[in-house]
């Protein structure tokens, strides 16, 4: 009996799905060395793919498929929360509440080097819930209002942190180091301003381009997490702890208009809706696979019923965006 033919699932709605036969668990990596171009082309053309039938149980499998479907795995720096490493550039998922959404964005946009490309394995899927949802950053852009996709390009956006022992990475974690010297160094190399507290925590702040061309079709990318790190995209009750707790100027991570200016509630809710407006989705099956273009497309993680495991990898990446200039005093006097 022949095998059957791989089949490629374009619905509304949903990403476009590739159902495969399942390789004996031995015959995974040459499965995904035979597959990388047609996988990577299907990510060139749809943004993103999500392959089914695979069959991945465990996390030396799907390090093995990740380590033959691109050159090399990049390392997560600047991490905003704890993650397990399982091999050398595989990853858990970011840890955060199972019953709180994480909204649509772009991994790692706030660094100065971010992935162009997301490769992630689903080993448990989740009871209800949990799906790794997926929106087209250029429909998105073209989607907000004008005025405020102009202000964002022309000053990009401002993100805020504080790295404590008690919410989100701690500044060891994030910089994969104990060297104060080391991160003043790594701060330095990738323009993060830092200042050390008296009580031995970190604030940084780092101004990063909101909008990028894609390398390769070059249509400009709504590309940042602007909506995803303010503090209006908190469920109420975290955030009104979090103020409490830490002051308003020193949440553990926040974001701000390039000049500094605080992003409004309404904003920040204008965003998110936008993005659930170009939202697809297709519930995790275990053993799935998928590859996320990561500047042409945003992701969420949907609230879920545990357990879940889904694997994460990065690669490609990304060439430094040049920064609009410096905003002045003129700009400050801008609409917003």
């Amino acid at each position: 009996m022949s095998t059957p033919a791989p089949r490629l699932d374009l619905s509304p709605g949903a990403p476009p799905i590739l159902h495969v036969p399942t390789p004996a668990p031995a015959e995974l990596p040459a499965w995904a060395a035979a597959q990388r171009h047609t996988l990577h082309g299907l990510v060139t053309e749809h943004g993103a793919v999500l392959v089914r039938g695979l069959g991945l149980c465990d996390s030396a499998q799907a390090a093995a498929v990740f380590g033959q479907l691109v050159p090399a795995l990049m390392a997560d720096t600047e991490t905003f929360a704890p993650r397990q490493t399982h091999a050398p550039g595989v990853y858990s998922s970011t840890v955060w509440p199972a019953n709180q959404p994480m909204c649509m964005h772009h991994e790692l946009s706030y660094t100065h080097s971010p992935p162009g490309l997301m490769l992630l394995a689903c080993l448990t899927a989740p009871a209800e819930g949990g799906a790794t949802a997926l929106a087209d950053s250029a429909t998105v852009l073209d989607a907000l209002p004008p005025e405020l996709v102009h202000r964002f390009e022309e000053e990009g956006w401002l993100l805020t942190r504080t790295y404590n022992d008690d919410i989100g990475a701690s500044w060891t974690e994030a910089f994969g180091t104990e060297d104060p010297a080391a991160v003043e160094n790594y701060c330095r190399a990738n323009s993060i301003e830092f200042t050390w507290q008296g009580d031995g925590s970190l604030r940084t702040s780092q101004r990063r381009p909101a909008v990028v061309r894609h390398p390769v079709t070059g249509r400009r990318c709504w590309f940042n997490q602007i909506a995803f790190l303010n503090e209006w995209t908190l469920a109420p009750e975290i955030r009104e702890y979090l103020v409490d707790v830490y002051g308003p100027e020193a949440l553990p991570f926040n974001t701000r208009f390039g000049d500094g200016a605080p992003i409004s509630e309404d904003m920040v809710e204008l965003i998110n809706t936008v993005y659930a407006e170009h939202t697809v989705r297709e519930p995790w099956q275990s053993g799935d696979l998928m590859l996320i273009d990561n500047i042409r497309t945003a992701h969420s993680r949907e609230a879920f019923e545990p357990p879940r495991e889904v694997l994460v990898a990065m690669a490609a990446p990304h060439a430094p965006a040049s920064l609009p200039p410096t905003p002045t005093a003129a700009s400050e006097g801008s609409t917003r």
